[in-house]
């Protein structure tokens, strides 16, 4: 009997942190290798870890995999033999692969994205960033914070203003909420971050009179160009915990605008 357990892997892939697919062949018809309720674990590397059937299906697959990571959207998909494809796209929505393969069966599968929740790294220790921190845990992103911030045990540390272990990347995001406290320091950690979004609570004064040190010390006009600030959306906010307010809800804003583009460009580009 194999040891293998399709529930072990979707575990373990969990736990690295890397997004993921979760292939599941939907029905077949007609003779395929593979048969209705087989799973596979797809990484973003193109490993397929499972059974899905030949190759004319894994190729499939793995396209649709890269199309459903990038939007973040489940997709279903259709592997038929050639000579009955009428449409790349069915009736029902379902995207259509021209099958090769012999056996000249039909395979549905559904290709569903795993991807941790961004990263959210609040400098600070401040009434608005404690309540950010709070505001965020509850909306479910993950949280890094310094080692001294206060914040749930579940947060990340890091020490000082050092972020390269975090291993960000252009859908996480940097929020400067120190008021006082090593301004400086801290929006030139948040400006050289891979994250593409950064912002920080802070008159437009202040942040302008901050970024023209940062530039005179030699940080790249595109890294503070990204810069957003004051933070947050403009919704009249008062007191630190509708300050958090307004900022999480630019940053739920810029994450969902981000996913619904990828989404284009996706169909853009098919």
């Amino acid at each position: 009997m194999s040891d293998f357990d399709i529930f072990d892997v979707i575990d373990r892939q969990r736990r690295s942190g890397r997004p993921f697919c979760v292939a599941t062949v939907v029905r077949t018809a007609d003779v395929t290798s593979a048969k209705a309720g087989a799973k596979a674990v797809v990484t973003e590397q193109g490993e397929i870890l499972g059974h899905l059937g030949g190759a004319c299906v894994r190729r499939a697959v793995l396209a649709a995999t890269e199309a459903a990571l990038d939007s973040g959207m489940t997709r279903l998909i259709r592997v038929k033999p050639s000579d009955k494809v009428i449409a790349l796209t069915d009736a029902d929505g379902a995207q259509v692969f021209k099958s090769g393969c012999p056996s000249g069966g039909t395979v549905e599968l559904l290709i569903e994205p795993y991807e941790m929740p961004p990263l959210l790294v609040v400098f600070g220790d401040t009434p608005i960033s404690r309540a950010l921190v709070a505001h965020a845990a509850l909306a479910g992103y993950r949280l890094a914070l310094p080692e001294a911030g206060n914040g749930p045990e579940s947060a990340i540390r890091f020490p000082g203003t050092e972020l390269s272990a975090l291993g960000l990347g252009p859908r996480d995001f940097v929020i400067v909420a120190t008021q006082g406290i090593q301004d400086l320091a801290c929006l030139r950690a948040a400006l050289e971050s891979p994250a593409s979004r950064v912002s920080m609570v802070a008159s437009r004064r202040k942040s302008e009179t901050l970024c023209a040190k940062l530039a005179a010390e030699g940080l790249p006009p595109e890294c503070i160009a990204r810069l957003k600030s004051p933070a947050g959306l403009d919704i009249h906010a008062i007191d630190p915990q509708e300050i958090a307010l307004s900022v999480l809800s630019e940053i739920i804003l810029w994450r969902n605008t981000d996913r619904a583009l990828r989404g284009d460009s996706r169909k853009t580009h098919a």
